[in-house]
């Protein structure tokens, strides 16, 4: 089975059993209803995938990776807060009349900053200290700025991403690493799509650096499975599974800037059927 799925089944039961329930709290996320949207919830879950190894996507159901990649490319690359940049409706429920998000994820990552070397921005930041000084432990980006969160239409959840580089013995190229930190995750919905994006954006990253991608460390601080969706994920994680998929990039793609979701080669991906009409809180 895929490694993923493992730590997806694990994480899952121990929510379920052993989390804490925020029923009849004050919360803030609503059903479409009008009523409140309650959790179960596990502060601080860790899970590390290793690249080298195998690609971390789901098979108990299919996670749309060209997708994930478009997010991806939507924050990181285009540096845009604008669904109209966006080939998914994912983010339609938080965009005003004229399609932005506010002052939040791709509209941080292309604020630039003066450094001696000149103007920047932080994804530009991150690529340069990764070829010219890669040891560095400050290569970073973050997109939860306090100055600025008033005019997000949304807090970011997935907000900071460490790379670190690592050597493997009697291996020329070096290994990139990652740390993805996210305040709060909708287990059901978000986790493994989350984990692809950021599977992706390391890929991507070594790839323009010409390094080895290595590990995605992913930590969050409140992992949560919402009441309407405890029967889905325990039908979920009962399910069948399969091999992981293999996921590669273009090889031929060394610039950071060049690459697009034809660049993302998905093979034998089997998966077991997708869950419609899943509940989402806002």
């Amino acid at each position: 089975m895929s490694y993923a799925d493992t730590l997806f089944i694990d994480m899952c039961r121990d929510i379920l059993k052993n989390g804490t329930s925020t029923e009849g709290e004050k919360v803030r996320p609503k059903w479409e209803d009008g009523s409140f949207a309650y959790t179960i919830k596990r502060f601080g879950v860790v899970n590390r995938y290793d690249l080298s190894r195998e690609f971390p996507a789901l098979t108990l159901r299919r996670t749309a990776l060209k997708s994930c990649m478009d997010e991806i490319l939507w924050i990181y690359q285009k540096k845009s807060n604008n669904i109209h940049d966006l080939n998914s409706s994912i983010w339609d429920e938080w965009a005003d009349e004229s399609g932005s998000i506010g002052k939040a994820y791709g509209y941080q990552i292309g604020v630039k900053s003066r450094y001696k070397e000149g103007m920047m921005d932080q994804m530009d930041r991150v690529l340069f200290d990764l070829k010219n000084n890669p040891y560095s432990r400050r290569i970073m980006t973050n997109t939860y700025v306090f100055a600025d969160l008033g005019e997000m239409n949304l807090y970011p959840c997935a907000y900071s991403a460490t790379y670190n580089v690592t050597k493997r013995p009697g291996e020329e190229k070096l290994v990139l690493n990652m740390v993805l930190n996210q305040r709060s995750q909708d287990v059901l919905t978000a986790n493994n799509w989350n984990v692809c994006q950021y599977a992706i954006l390391l890929m991507m990253t070594a790839q323009s650096c010409g390094m080895l991608p290595g590990e995605l460390v992913h930590v969050i601080a409140d992992a949560h499975i919402y009441d309407r969706h405890v029967e889905i994920v325990e039908e979920l994680i009962s399910r069948p599974v399969y091999p992981a998929p293999r996921v590669s990039l273009n090889p031929e793609i060394r610039d950071f800037y060049a690459f697009t979701t034809a660049d993302l080669l998905v093979e034998d991906y089997e998966t077991g059927p997708q869950i419609k009409n899943i509940p989402v809180a806002v």
